[in-house]
Parts: C-alpha cells; sequence; structure tokens
C-alpha cells in the first residue's frame, strides 16, 4: 500500500510536518498582479527548507514501499505470470499518467487564480467552483469527498495492519507452540496493543519509531527477495494467463500497491525546484518506473515460486522452521505495528480540525480518547469480519484506490478542461473516457466480487 505518511519522517522538524502534509487548510488568497503579468506560482511559494528533486523521488518511492509490494505476488497468482507483467505495467502507466494529471490540474488552477499552491482538496474544491456553471455547486462537496476519502483509506489501513500482524503473529505463534487459535483471537489481542499506540498525540514521540519502521521493512523486503531467489524456480505449472473473475482482484491489489496519491501534492508543493516534478525525464516517470520493475520482479519471482500456495503477503510464505524465516515475520508484524501510530496521526489531526471546534475545552482531553478509541474499535470489527488478508487488500484497493488514484484525477483534469480544451477532435476527453470506464470497472467490478469473496468467507 502506498505507505502515505512515510515521508513525514524525513528531513523536517516535527512541528513542521503537519505543515508539509497540507493537513491544515490552504489559504487560497490570490495575488494582484497587472492584467498583462503572467503569475508563475513557483515564484511565489515561500517553502522554509524546499526539498530537492532527488529527496522529493525518495519520498515518492517510499510511500509505495510498504505492505503493498509484499502482496504483489498474490496479484500474480491471480493475473497470472505473463499478464501480471503486463498488467502491472498498464496500472503503473495509467497512474503515473493520473499523477500528471492532477499535478497538472492543480498547477494550472494555481497559475489561472493566482495561487501559489494548492492540496489534494483544495484542487478539487477550485477546480469545481471555477467549472462549468453546472459544478460550482459541488466545490464545497467535492473538497469535503476528498477529504473524508482521505481519511477512511487511512483509517481502513489501520485495519489492514490489524490483519497482516495478526496473521503473522498466527503463522509464527502457532507453529513454535503447537497451537490452532484463528487469526481473529490475535485480532483481539493486538486492537489493545494498537488501541494503546494510538492514543499517542504528539508527532515527535512517533517519528523515531517510524524511521525504525522504514529501516525493518526495507530488511524484510531484502530477506523475502533472498528466499524468493534462494530456490529453483520452474514454471511448468504455473498460470501465465488470468481467469475473467481473477482481473478484478489483480487490478485492486496492484492499484492498491503501486498507488500514493495522498502525498503527490503535498511533495510537489515542498519541491525547491516544482517544474522538475512533470519533467518527461523527472521525478514522477523516474520513481513510478523503479518501483514498477520492483513490483514486477517481487511479483513475479514470488508466485513463480509458491505458485498455489501463494498468500496475503510474501513474508507468510518463509519456512516456519528456519530462524531467519520466523524472525523476518516477526520483523514485518513489529516494522507494521511501530508505524500504525503515525499513520493514525494525520487523519486523527484532520478529523480534529473539522470537529474539534464543536467540543469544548474541558471535554477535549477525553474526546480524544473516546474518538481514538472508538475508530480502532470500529476498525478492529471490520478486520475481525474480513480476517483474511487477500480480501481486504482486494477490497480497499478497489473501492479507495480507484476512486482517489485513478477517477478523482480524470474527473478534474475534464472538468477544468471543459468545454473546449480538449485538443483536435477532443482526443483528451476520449482518452479521459477510456481511462475513466478503467478505473470504473475496478470500482465496480473489483468490489462487487471482493464484498462477494468477503461475504463468502465470513
Amino acid at each position: 500500500m502506498t505507505d502515505s505518511v512515510a515521508f513525514l519522517s524525513m528531513d523536517q522538524p516535527a512541528e513542521r510536518k503537519l505543515e508539509s502534509f497540507q493537513i491544515v487548510e490552504t489559504k487560497m488568497a490570490a495575488y494582484d498582479l497587472p492584467e498583462n503579468e503572467t503569475f508563475n506560482p513557483f515564484e511565489h511559494r515561500r517553502i522554509r527548507k524546499p526539498t530537492s528533486s532527488t529527496g522529493t523521488l525518495i519520498h515518492l518511492i517510499k510511500s509505495s514501499l510498504g505492505t503493498g509490494i509484499l502482496a504483489m505476488p498474490l496479484a500474480f497468482k491471480n493475473g497470472g505470470l505473463i499478464f501480471g507483467i503486463l498488467g502491472t505495467a498498464l496500472v503503473a502507466t495509467i497512474y503515473a499518467h493520473c499523477v500528471h494529471l492532477l499535478v497538472s490540474t492543480s498547477q494550472k488552477s494555481c497559475k489561472k487564480n493566482k495561487i501559489p499552491s494548492l492540496g489534494f482538496s483544495e484542487t478539487a474544491e477550485n477546480v469545481c467552483a471555477n467549472g462549468p456553471p453546472g459544478v460550482r455547486r459541488f466545490a464545497g462537496f467535492a473538497k469535503a469527498y476528498i477529504d473524508y476519502m482521505l481519511l477512511i483509506m487511512s483509517f481502513f489501513s489501520v485495519s489492514v495492519y490489524l490483519v497482516f500482524i495478526s496473521t503473522t503473529l498466527r503463522e509464527v505463534v502457532n507453529y513454535e507452540l503447537q497451537i490452532d487459535w484463528e487469526t481473529r483471537t490475535y485480532i483481539l489481542m493486538m486492537t489493545v496493543v494498537v488501541a494503546l499506540i494510538t492514543q499517542v498525540r504528539e508527532l515527535k514521540y512517533l517519528v523515531p519509531f517510524s524511521l525504525l519502521a522504514n529501516s525493518s521493512i526495507l530488511v524484510v523486503f531484502i530477506i523475502t527477495l533472498y528466499y524468493i531467489f534462494k530456490e529453483p524456480i520452474t514454471l511448468g505449472d504455473r498460470g501465465f494467463w488470468p481467469e475473467w473473475f481473477n482481473l478484478p482482484s489483480f487490478f485492486g491489489i496492484a492499484v492498491y500497491a503501486i498507488e500514493g496519491i495522498g502525498i503527490v501534492l503535498p511533495v510537489e508543493n515542498k519541491m525547491k525546484h516544482p517544474q522538475h516534478f512533470l519533467h518527461p525525464v523527472g521525478v514522477v516517470n523516474a520513481g513510478i518506473c523503479f518501483i514498477t520493475l520492483l513490483y514486477i520482479v517481487t511479483g513475479f519471482f514470488g508466485y513463480a515460486l509458491y505458485g498455489p500456495d501463494t498468500k496475503g503477503s510474501v513474508t507468510l510464505n518463509l519456512p516456519n522452521e528456519e530462524i531467519l524465516a520466523k524472525s523476518t515475520q516477526l520483523l514485518a508484524a513489529l516494522a507494521i505495528l511501530l508505524t500504525t501510530g503515525l499513520y493514525y496521526y494525520v487523519p486523527m489531526e484532520i478529523l480534529w480540525l473539522k470537529i474539534g471546534h464543536k467540543i469544548p475545552a474541558r471535554k477535549e482531553n477525553l474526546a480524544q480518547i473516546i474518538i481514538r478509541l472508538g475508530i480502532v474499535i470500529v476498525m478492529m470489527g471490520l478486520a475481525l469480519t474480513v480476517p483474511k488478508l487477500e480480501l481486504f487488500i482486494g477490497f480497499v484497493g478497489s473501492i479507495g484506490s480507484a476512486t482517489l488514484a485513478l477517477l478523482t484525477p480524470i474527473t478534474l483534469d475534464t472538468i477544468f478542461r471543459w468545454p473546449a480544451d480538449f485538443g483536435w477532435m477532443k482526443w483528451r476527453l476520449v482518452k479521459n473516457v477510456v481511462l475513466g470506464t478503467f478505473g470504473s470497472f475496478i470500482l465496480v467490478v473489483g468490489t462487487y466480487f471482493s464484498v462477494q469473496d468477503i461475504v463468502q468467507n465470513i
């Protein structure tokens, strides 16, 4: 998945990190310039510590190198070896294009309205507010929709992590103690730990754990690749092409794994040279090409090695009888557990900005405790309902990732260009319709099959 807040732990003092993530509302104050002077938003950005193009590239790569890459062998299991390569490349290409659409639309909106920078939800609001008359009344809804979808996806991630941690512990502990506890038992136990971690409200206490977790995930990834390439791989009994009913699951997992749309505009807005972001050989294209190569290698060889036994995370396929493998599984679970507090921090800050002013000051502490605990309990209930990691990843990818990473940038580009800025024979409009159909396929069909699989496994 998109480790959408991983970059918060780098290069910035703690008190500035919320600003860098653009949790605080963007003030869309326009600059007054002479009529004949063109406004360049890059020249009016005031950034205390801008990020270099290399640093931004690292942030972009980190945002996609999380638990999602460990699920790529499962995607190839659903898609087959040949289609897995082609499908992953297709998803990455479409996602890269959607990133270009979102950032270019945001930059053009800034230039048109003389605003230095806009976040994700502010871009949606601004585009709708200045779009065709029929959509202007939806500007406030568009902003709220993006904010709450980011909230929902962040909280859903807590459920995914609960299932991941619990499934990993079940594999290791059940084997070691020769017991047969269900994943749900471990979910209940781990919820107590997660509930305590998510009560931490100071970012400075969470960042060191995130740094440790990032290092741990890198070690897990390297050791996992060691195991994948350690054994001889035969392709004779592996699938090369998917069954049609597995396509939605493949695309849902692939989109979930690759996309990191939530951090795209925050990191672009913090760049020292933002013109490098969308350059043909710039940050976006270089980062996504590198990520795609890693995902294809992991997915292809992971499925080629484990075949029909491929699990929701490739770490779960590591041999339980080996100390190194067991240590790697536990390290992966620990790494995800350590980042849970930071992942929870960002959506809670967004939520508190929206509701905090309605709560009396004397009750703020109690309200924070209750809200934080209540959301964890709801996410626990969701994890208990869907305790299989592979089902959860496909479900979250189909609903959230398809909506935010694909459909939203396409829609905003279409609204901004409406009615006449679509090029020769309106080819951009045709292209957006085709891409929108693909995104809708993942959203509708992927969600349908995911829910169907969840119902059958409850």
